[in-house]
């Protein structure tokens, strides 16, 4: 699934206050830091899919000619939307689609973001929650 005209709040249960910058861990990257460096430095340049394929192919370190069969057998398989990123989730970020489907992230104590959620014009889904209610 992907969306446009669609900004993604952080999630609710979220334990953050201002947005992190996700480091990768063990010298390795994560699926989280991978997803943050691919937005953050592309702002609008790349849709939801795109992100997640070649977040799959830099967390396993895949390198071929065979790119579009790599990303056809990778979408075979349904996959979350960003509404369960580990960005939206974990680190603070709001995630925007622009009217084409394309990302940038925001800070959840930047002006933008705040003007996303007051904004009539876009569609307001919060990010999915770490923990279910009740728990």
């Amino acid at each position: 699934m992907s969306y446009k005209n669609t900004f993604i709040e952080i999630s609710e249960d979220s334990v953050v206050n201002s947005a992190i910058t996700p480091l990768p861990r063990n010298n390795k990257p994560t699926i989280a830091s991978i997803e943050y460096d691919l937005i953050s430095n592309n702002p609008y340049k790349y849709t939801q899919e795109d992100v997640q394929i070649q977040t799959y192919l830099i967390k396993n370190q895949i390198k071929s000619d065979e790119l579009d069969e790599i990303r056809k057998h990778f979408f075979q398989k349904p996959k979350a939307c960003f509404r369960a990123s580990p960005l939206v989730k974990k680190y603070g970020w709001g995630i925007h689609y622009d009217d084409e489907g394309k990302l940038a992230i925001y800070d959840v104590n930047s002006e933008r973001y705040e003007q996303f959620l007051k904004s009539g014009n876009i569609t307001l889904l919060k990010g999915m929650r770490s923990i279910r209610r009740g728990k």
